[in-house]
């Protein structure tokens, strides 16, 4: 059953955006649980760091290629059933890991973790976003946090099982817990919005869906190439900051509190750009968060002090966070609704690319350098070619001449 029109950005808009931030938050422990549980399974199985991190890295494969088909099913059928889908994929997948005999079951028990995980992102970014049309910025700013408050209450939480009970017990009681409190909480989002179409109103924004002389398949490849290369750039601290403080002798502690200090300020960077967005557009607050993080890389390779980089690492969560989630918005600026979720996994996969990308080739410059201070400024690199896509769109949308008019 669809909503009422009255009901865009009122009170039940509310109320779903806070219940999708619940149910965000829950369903992203995936991407955070494997970390917290890596040394229990590389002691257990006696392989190597690298051999350990195997499911991880599947994890993120799942993640990826599981945010297009999610998004596929939630364009067609609303965002029940993807929710679903994906908290049986999430209570499968930790099952199958903690009862695995092997790196090999574990891993492929990871792999499913991340397909269920998709569905907690994506998708409910792009539902969200029909149920506001003023505050659609700031609304899909609020729901992607989920993913940065998972990151913050669950690593502890399931420290203190896997020490006390071990990881594979967490493991299933994990897997229960998702599917119970998901398919709980999952039918008060079953309301589908009012018919697509309601859309942002104000003179900085596109008045109708396209960029003029761009098909819609050029469009959405150059934001998935703008994604990978703004998050080869991201992945650069977000990997390697805690090997980075050992590497200076700071220690892995002081890494991991800069590590927990740059998500959380990401989650005031989401909120705020989400503010931003809904005054300038998707696509300018994108811009402005590229340039900020690109800014914040070269203050990385300018300062290693420990102060600094706490400093620093601030910033870089400050400037960064909202980054991710305007795509989202733009997304939802400039193609019809109905394709809003597959669109958005499409370019959510690029992102995720990066990052795997991003992370490796960080260590490769490592190696062959000795050193991070080249790995930053290939990143400031990459962070470039993401702000040229992003400046020659919006000179092609005209949203220079619009915010022009606006003004006069």
């Amino acid at each position: 059953m669809h909503a009422r029109q009255d009901e865009i950005d009122a009170r039940a808009a509310w109320l779903r955006l806070a219940l999708s931030l619940v149910v965000g938050s829950i369903g992203s422990i995936g991407m955070w649980s494997f970390v917290v549980a890596l040394p229990a399974v590389q002691s257990e199985f006696g392989v190597t760091r690298a051999e350990a991190s195997l499911p991880y890295t599947l994890t993120m494969v799942g993640f990826a290629a599981g945010g297009v088909f999610m998004g596929r099913l939630a364009d067609r059928f609303g965002i029940v059933p993807p929710i679903i889908v994906g908290a049986v994929c999430l209570c499968l997948g930790y099952v199958v890991s903690g009862l695995a005999p092997g790196l090999w079951w574990l891993a492929a028990g990871h792999l499913i973790i991340g397909i269920g995980t998709s569905a907690s992102f994506g998708p409910l970014l792009a539902d969200i976003s029909f149920w506001f049309a003023r505050r659609r910025g700031i609304a899909i700013a609020i729901c992607s946090s989920g993913n940065y408050i998972a990151g913050t209450i669950w690593p502890p939480i399931i420290q203190y099982f896997v020490s006390s009970a071990g990881w594979r017990p967490t493991h299933i009681g994990i897997g229960l817990f998702c599917i119970a409190t998901n398919l709980a909480f999952v039918w008060g989002l079953a309301r589908r919005a009012p018919a697509h179409g309601i859309d942002l109103a104000g003179a900085a924004l596109p008045t109708s869906y396209g960029i003029p002389g761009l098909r819609p398949g050029t469009l959405q490849g150059l934001l998935a190439v703008a994604a990978l290369a703004c998050c080869v750039a991201m992945a650069m601290p977000q990997v390697h900051i805690v090997a980075y403080c050992s590497d200076l002798g700071y220690g892995v502690a002081r890494g991991a509190e800069m590590l927990s200090l740059m998500l959380a300020f990401g989650i005031v960077s989401r909120i705020g750009s989400g503010y931003i967005a809904d005054r300038i557009g998707g696509l300018p607050a994108l811009l402005l968060g590229s340039v900020l993080q690109a800014v914040a890389l070269m203050l990385y390779a300018m300062f290693d002090g420990l102060v600094s980089l706490y400093v620093i690492s601030a910033l870089f969560g400050l400037f960064q966070g909202g980054i991710v989630p305007m795509y989202a918005v733009t997304v939802r600026e400039y193609f019809a609704p109905r394709e809003a979720a597959t669109r958005l996994g499409v370019i959510l996969m690029l992102s995720l690319a990066g990052m795997a990308l991003g992370g490796w080739i960080s260590g490769v410059i490592f190696d062959l350098t000795g050193s991070y201070r080249t790995a930053f400024f290939n990143g400031m690199l990459w962070n470039l070619l993401n702000i040229a896509i992003v400046m020659w769109l919006l000179v092609r949308s005209g949203w220079w001449s619009r915010l022009g008019l606006a003004r006069a």
